[in-house]
């Protein structure tokens, strides 16, 4: 495409601004919302054990809170700052892209606008995990690409690389975009890029960043096959391709549906889509791989920023003549990220939300096998965390302290070894044991398993692997999820056989 197409429109930055600005204020507003969601403790347990790889995750997104967490600490603004921060880049970087669509100020509001209030964004970008940083790289490989087309300059391939091994870093997922893009390259003429030296050199490079991992997964067995092969077959709900479509509606919002269809219009049919027609073969490939695992549907969130930048050239060439639809697309988008809002952010009181979901008829699925609860799950794992570890924290105190020096914590899962770890210190009570992912490999921190509180799990369980077992305290919340509601402390002693012989049979990846 070279210069001949380069758009003559300037980046809108004070229109992006306000958007993001919009963005940065409401996260703040909401910031402490319902507390510490699942695996934000389990983040925190691992940046306090950096290594190249965790069993379900690479480690980048985990030297990053290890870094922000040495500078300010673990309050809920240090904890939840990056992701925040993210989302605002991701506004910026869905603008840029629409510029170098060819959009102009209306393109650009509405792409950062559709990034905005998408559900699937508003949570990503308010909780720390990989997702925030996923979408991020993605969207910036993505404007990579396009600047490749647009300019001819194949030495960027280099510059893709890079954040390609950052995202691959980050997490997996990273391969459905790299698999997306190369099959658009095989289907269109960009086809010529695969000849360029300067595009294999980038592949390199971004192999070269994934090879710590690699590593990694090599010495501990390759554990996260296992994970995903577990997690696929009991984790995992079989989503119908329709099922998959509304619940990926649900959570990009409805409202923005317009921009979905622009998009792809505009890489098919549209005559300057058309040089960047890859990434509508791109989107349809990576679809049908997710159609084709029953994948969760926010696993394609990622792509939408780009998919979203390129509805919005393609409606502001359509609005032309007709401008007053214009003001009406923003307040579409507008009533519509209020509508879903609460759907995504902490924003109702639970009993509110729970009216209100009911009223509007939406109930967000888990993709999961669990039973649910009264609320959806990405809500209910943010309660009873507290209360939980109080109580295990009565309960340690109660005991001799001959028991409470050789007293360990299991947990059933990350979730309640991680908040053992988080407030811990407060109660004065050892770090948490669990086999449960990463947990299981970080062992059982020399215990002898001659004294063990344990966190719920099945009293038959308990008779099996202790001479004896008594309840010591109940944890209760009617908002959290049922396997953690309701759940029994108990004190277990006399191990029957050395921790050391039980810890293999007790790993859980999933």
């Amino acid at each position: 495409m070279n210069d001949a197409g380069r758009s003559s429109y300037r980046l809108h930055v004070g229109t992006l601004g306000l958007v993001a600005m919009a963005s940065l204020v409401l996260h703040l507003l909401v910031l402490q919302g319902y507390g510490f969601f699942r695996d934000e403790f389990y983040f925190l347990a691992c940046s306090d054990h950096l290594a190249f790889g965790y069993v379900d995750h690479p480690p980048l997104s985990v030297v990053l809170l290890a870094a922000i967490r040495l500078v300010l600490g673990d309050s809920f603004l240090a904890v939840r700052l990056l992701p925040i921060l993210a989302g605002v880049a991701v506004i910026f970087v869905a603008g840029i892209i629409a510029r170098e669509l060819g959009g102009g100020r209306f393109a650009q509001l509405l792409a950062g606008l559709a990034v905005l209030v998408g559900p699937i964004f508003l949570f990503s970008f308010h909780f720390f995990s990989m997702n925030p940083f996923d979408i991020l790289l993605w969207s910036l490989a993505a404007l990579v690409v396009i600047h490749i087309i647009r300019t001819g300059d194949e030495r960027l391939w280099l510059l893709f690389g890079v954040i390609a091994g950052l995202g691959l870093m980050n997490k997996i997922s990273m391969l459905f975009l790299g698999f997306g893009l190369f099959a658009g390259l095989l289907l269109t003429r960009q086809r010529k890029q695969l000849l360029s030296g300067w595009f294999w050199a980038g592949g390199a490079i971004a192999g070269l960043i994934f090879i710590p991992h690699i590593a990694w997964q090599m010495h501990h067995g390759w554990p996260t096959l296992e994970f995903m092969a577990n997690a696929q077959q009991f984790k995992m709900l079989a989503l119908s391709p329709v099922v998959f479509l509304g619940q990926l509606l649900l959570e990009v919002n409805p409202f923005t549906l317009p921009l979905w269809l622009a998009g792809l219009y505009f890489f098919f049919l549209d005559r300057e889509g058309r040089h960047f027609r890859l990434f509508g073969w791109a989107f349809l490939a990576i679809l049908i791989v997710f159609l084709l695992q029953s994948a969760k549907p926010y696993y394609f969130g990622p792509i939408f920023p780009l998919l979203f930048a390129a509805g919005a050239v393609q409606l502001e060439r359509a609005f032309t003549r007709v401008r007053f639809l214009k003001p009406v697309l923003v307040v579409l988008l507008v009533f519509g990220g209020l509508v879903f809002a609460p759907f995504a952010l902490p924003i109702l009181k639970p009993e509110t939300f729970i009216r209100y979901s009911n009223f509007l008829g939406v109930r967000p699925s888990s993709g999961e096998k669990h039973k649910m609860g009264v609320l959806p799950q990405h809500f209910a794992d943010m309660f009873g965390w507290e209360e939980m570890v109080s109580g295990v924290a009565r309960v340690y105190h109660t005991l001799p302290e001959s028991d409470r020096e050789r007293c360990a914590i299991f947990g059933q899962n990350y979730g309640e070894a991680g908040a053992v770890d988080f407030w811990g210190n407060d109660h004065g009570l050892p770090n948490a044991i669990s086999g449960h992912n990463n947990y299981w490999l970080w062992g059982f921190n020399g215990h002898t398993g001659e004294v063990v509180i344990v966190i719920g799990g099945e009293e038959s369980d308990l008779a099996r692997f202790f001479q004896s077992h008594t309840a010591a305290g109940l944890i209760s919340n009617p908002y959290s999820m049922p396997y953690e509601n309701n759940l029994t402390i108990w004190v277990a002693r006399g191990i029957r056989k050395p921790l050391k012989d039980i810890w293999p049979g007790l790993k859980s990846f999933n």
